[in-house]
């Protein structure tokens, strides 16, 4: 692997970090010193993010297929990048909607 689709990995995984501590930050900190979005829209931001990767992932398989200036190595990571970022979604919508079914057999 060359040292681009490290750089690749490695954004990926900042971004992932990024999400994450959005999510872990406590409720206590997000005064008036600056806006939290709410969850839905970092939902909906992680979904545009994961549809671009997809877009990308397919914008530079075409570009190989079609035997323009594309490396087969950044085209794979752009293909296992896409393909991360949409199983963790999933993992995230599989968590959700298991979490949902819990709170509607819960027995008031």
């Amino acid at each position: 692997m060359n040292g681009t689709g490290n750089v690749a990995i490695n954004d990926v995984l900042a971004r992932m970090r990024a999400l994450s501590a959005e999510l872990d930050a406590p409720a206590a900190d997000a005064g008036a010193a600056r806006e939290t979005s709410g969850f839905s829209e970092l939902l909906q931001r992680s979904l545009s993010e994961v549809n671009a990767a997809q877009q990308h992932s397919g914008d530079m398989a075409r570009a190989f297929t079609l035997g323009e200036e594309a490396n087969v190595a950044e085209v794979m990571v752009a293909a296992q990048q896409a393909s991360l970022s949409f199983e963790a979604m999933n993992q995230v919508r599989s968590r959700l909607v298991t979490a949902y079914r819990e709170i509607m057999n819960m027995q008031i």
